[in-house]
């Protein structure tokens, strides 16, 4: 094959990793990806001597670096958020999101009588949602445990259960128990600790 042939398949290949990044809803997937675009545009770059597209492209690659290093050290990224479940927002909220809710935990039917209601916030943005009932005992049974999909890969599971759980304490939380949903969900809620038990999953803190 022809040096030029193979050049033109790296610039090909740069520019469908470029667009891929661009359709995905997950932003850590998004910046993931683009930074592997990037990084083959600026080595085509330098192949073709194309040093304006080398030089963008590599700072771009630092760009996306710059932010995936910030998204997983930087331990205030999240904050809680105490709501009502009568907040006007929080109903337009589950409105909004009930096909990806339905998909992840399809058993979730809102009901008007939460006494644990919280927002995950990621710079003030609500990120994700958690409804249940903290009884008597200390436990919570957490009926709703969603993320919205551009956050699914920032690991709120982990703040929220691992590095928040001495505010999940205060809060007299000692043990949540949440039902089984699809998949997916279910592997996040293994990898987040928390242990099946028939068809529900539980955590003690």
């Amino acid at each position: 094959m022809e040096q030029a042939v193979v050049y033109e398949l790296i610039g090909y290949l740069a520019s469908l990793l470029v667009a891929i990044s661009l359709m995905m809803s997950a932003i850590v997937k998004l910046r993931i990806i683009n930074l592997i675009g990037s990084l083959t545009f600026t080595i085509y770059g330098v192949l073709i001597n194309a040093w304006p597209v080398a030089f963008m492209n590599a700072f771009i690659v630092f760009v996306n670096l710059y932010y995936l290093v910030k998204i997983y050290r930087d331990d205030q990224y999240f904050e809680l958020l105490r709501t009502s479940d009568e907040s006007t927002y929080l109903i337009r909220f589950l409105q909004f999101y009930k096909d990806h809710i339905k998909k992840y935990q399809p058993e979730f039917s809102f009901k008007k009588s939460y006494n644990y209601s919280v927002f995950v916030l990621s710079d003030m943005v609500p990120a994700g949602l958690i409804l249940g009932n903290i009884d008597e005992n200390g436990t919570l049974e957490m009926d709703l445990d969603f993320v919205i999909p551009s956050y699914r890969d920032f690991k709120i599971g982990r703040f929220m259960f691992e590095k928040n759980s001495q505010e999940l304490k205060k809060d007299g939380i000692q043990k949540i128990v949440t039902p089984a949903g699809n998949s997916e969900h279910n592997e996040y809620l293994e990898k987040v600790g928390f242990k099946k038990t028939n068809s529900t999953f539980v955590k003690t803190l």
